[in-house]
């Protein structure tokens, strides 16, 4: 009966909201009404991908799915930030190539056919997706049609599904690959480059004109006899409105108090650093004492001079001028505490060439000490690799076993013995891959280097002192509640500086040095000019309020927002040509170019080699390399126009070299083609009208 009541208790109220919306309709514009309906569904979603919304509950599934396969290709469940990100941008990539390119390619007429499929998956002609994956490969790294037909048969029997979910992962990428490669040859194979594109090619690139020319550099000053018209600033957003495309924005100010230690919680952080000054100076479990009280723990890096600076210059100082000891104890300006122990000295290489046998399973052990003793005897190592290793892979120099140089920041975890160890004499180390066989055959030059156990503790802010910065943070955001008036009111009253952002996109996460503020973000975006935010807290150690000036819609900007950018645009436009009717009523009659240069109080540029093919990296105009390439030898020309200067000028000569070659040409179009195919996505979303909203939610 309690179940039913609910159910009734429920169905009440999802016909109360039924009819508050039929009643609603009769009061607003049913257009009006629709699209507050879809601006509400659409807050939840992750984007829009050719007409369909990608939900967030839909696309966080898919990151799931995604995060399984990688967990399957690594190995690993753990993931950092930059690998979460990762897997986000493979699902999201996952729905382009699904509801859009795709749809695109079989719209162009484009198929992948079953028989295809299998070809690609397991018959003659199989996908590098498959042949390059380590998972379908031999002891010798070589792809195996049987190791492949293997893991086709453990899918069906594979109760977790994992093996059923990674299947298919393959199978789609494969198939959309085909299609990449299917529609990009549309584009490489009808692209052709004719004789005759490729004579001029060579002709533009190798022709060059040996000219002199005074150039006059546009002032910076402005001209106030120069006006833009608002008509024309209108006509000329009219006609490129393309260019003015913007994502959504926001202009804020914003005020953060941050939390720091106080004189009290800098004297308790010295305070415990005494207390243990003395155990840490002569224990002898200083991994156990490190990490109980240490902020950095010990480890076996061996530092050379110099090196230790990243850490403490004071610390770095002690440490090579001393053979033996503990450091005093050093503060630096962000009150952290350090004391230094050197552990050991010794000369030690910064590279070591390095080769190994790796033995798994229950007799590693064993096993690793009989051969042991058989290269005592001189046996070959490669051999041994050969044989008896399980690391198949490692064949540096063509040698099986060799694993090559590896220095103390690039090298196999658990190996850091390798860098005191005796040349040419082998050794056993136990990881955790297995037993290891290793020998160092050899080295750089050794250098003094020591071990080094660093004490290191930070002054940290007190509850009273946090409950200080916070009340302090509580009375801006009081008196700046209600309007950007207060706001303001409210800096000059507690004599707090507001810092102005403009531009603030639903991806910034970082304001100024502070990153992980995605949260200011958030409130910035949902809400309106004029609004002062509540205390919002970053990192619990930042108090922020904000508040938001300017909203800028996605899409194209407003006049208002791009008036001020094509003014200047038109006004250097006016200006360059009212300069070169200035400069040709100066030299009117005159026909010599050193004459010409006295007249302007400029300067002849005398035998430059100008190329039309190359506009970019010469240095010079555009106008004036485009005024060049028509000009008739020997005679002064100009004044032109240009966008940093008026240019009056003279061809000399000009000359065809062979510097660009045919080779050349079809190199270029070559690449031209290769930014063709990898244009085709983005131009179709583009085309498609793509929302991408993640960094709503991410």
């Amino acid at each position: 009966m309690a179940i039913l009541q609910k159910t009734r208790e429920k169905a009440g109220l999802a016909v109360s909201i039924i009819i508050a919306l039929a009643l609603l309709s009769f009061i607003i514009d049913p257009s009006t009404l629709e699209s507050a309906i879809q601006m509400m569904s659409s807050k939840n979603n992750v984007g829009e991908i050719n007409g369909k919304s990608v939900s967030y509950t839909d696309f966080q599934q898919d990151i799931e799915t995604f995060t399984t396969i990688n967990e399957m290709m690594t190995g690993s469940t753990a993931q950092n930030e930059q690998q979460q990100e990762q897997i986000r941008n493979a699902a999201w990539q996952n729905l382009l190539d699904k509801y859009l390119f795709t749809k695109k390619a079989t719209e162009a007429g484009i198929r992948v056919g079953e028989d295809e499929m299998k070809a690609l998956l397991a018959g003659d002609m199989v996908s590098p997706v498959i042949a390059q994956n380590p998972a379908f490969m031999d002891e010798n790294g070589v792809f195996s049609k049987a190791a492949l037909q293997d893991f086709i048969n453990n899918v069906s029997t594979d109760n977790t599904g994992r093996l059923a979910a990674y299947w298919n992962y393959i199978k789609n990428t494969v198939q959309t690959q085909q299609y990449y490669a299917k529609y990009g040859s549309l584009f490489t194979q009808t692209n052709n480059q004719n004789p005759l594109m490729l004579k001029r090619a060579i002709e533009e690139n190798n022709n060059t004109a040996n000219v002199d020319f005074v150039m006059v550099p546009l002032g910076f000053t402005t001209d106030t006899t120069i006006k833009v018209a608002a008509a024309d600033i209108k006509k000329y957003y009219d006609t490129h409105k393309d260019m003015f495309k913007q994502n959504a924005s926001r202009d804020i100010e914003y005020v953060v108090f941050e939390v720091k230690p106080s004189e009290a919680d800098i004297k308790a952080a010295s305070d415990a650093m005494d207390n243990l000054y003395e155990e840490f100076s002569t224990t002898d479990a200083m991994k156990s004492f490190l990490g109980k009280n240490s902020e950095k723990s010990l480890d076996e890096y061996w530092y050379k001079d110099g090196e230790l600076n990243t850490v403490n210059t004071d610390v770095n100082n002690f440490v090579f001028g001393n053979a033996a000891g503990t450091s005093p104890v050093y503060k630096d300006n962000n009150n952290v505490f350090y004391a230094a122990r050197i552990m050991d000295s010794a000369q030690v290489p910064d590279s070591v060439y390095v080769r190994h046998l790796l033995f798994r399973g229950a007799n590693q052990a064993h096993l690793a000490d009989s051969l042991l003793q058989v290269l005592g005897k001189g046996e070959n190592f490669a051999n041994l690799a050969a044989s008896y290793s399980d690391d198949t892979q490692s064949a540096q120099d063509g040698e099986l076993g060799n694993l090559g140089w590896m220095t103390q920041n690039y090298m196999v975890n658990g190996f850091a013995p390798i860098f005191t160890a005796q040349l040419k004499k082998p050794f056993i180390l136990k990881t955790q891959y297995g037993t290891h066989i290793v020998e160092v055959t050899n080295r750089t030059a050794p250098v003094a280097k020591k071990q080094v156990a660093i004490l290191e503790k930070s002054a940290l802010s007190s509850n009273e002192t946090f409950n200080d910065y916070y009340s302090k943070a509580s009375k801006f955001a009081n008196l700046a509640a209600g309007s950007y008036q207060n706001y303001l009111a409210a800096v000059d009253s507690c004599g707090t500086y507001s810092h102005p952002m403009n531009g603030v996109l639903e991806s910034t996460s970082s304001y100024g040095a502070i990153d992980q503020a995605k949260e200011v973000t958030r409130w910035v975006f949902d809400n309106k000019v004029g609004k002062v935010s509540p205390i919002i807290t970053v990192n619990n150690n930042y108090f922020f309020i904000a508040t938001v000036k300017g909203i800028h819609k996605e899409g194209v900007a407003t006049l208002s927002e791009v008036s001020s950018i094509i003014n200047q645009q038109l006004y250097g436009e006016l200006a360059s040509e009212k300069a070169a009717k200035d400069i040709a009523a100066k030299i009117s009659g005159l026909t010599d170019l050193q004459t010409i240069a006295d007249t302007l109080h400029s300067t002849v540029s005398a035998g430059v080699d100008v190329r039309f093919a190359s506009l970019a990296g010469q240095g010079l105009d555009p106008k004036f390399i485009g005024a060049v390439s028509n000009a008739p030898e020997g005679q002064i020309c100009g004044p032109v126009a240009g966008t940093i200067g008026t240019y009056v000028f003279k061809v000399n000569s000009r000359e065809t070299e062979a510097f660009y070659t045919e080779e050349d040409a079809k190199n270029n179009a070559t690449q031209m083609n290769s930014y063709a195919t990898q244009m085709i996505l983005p131009v179709m979303m583009r085309e498609a009208d793509v929302k991408d909203n993640r960094a709503r939610f991410f």
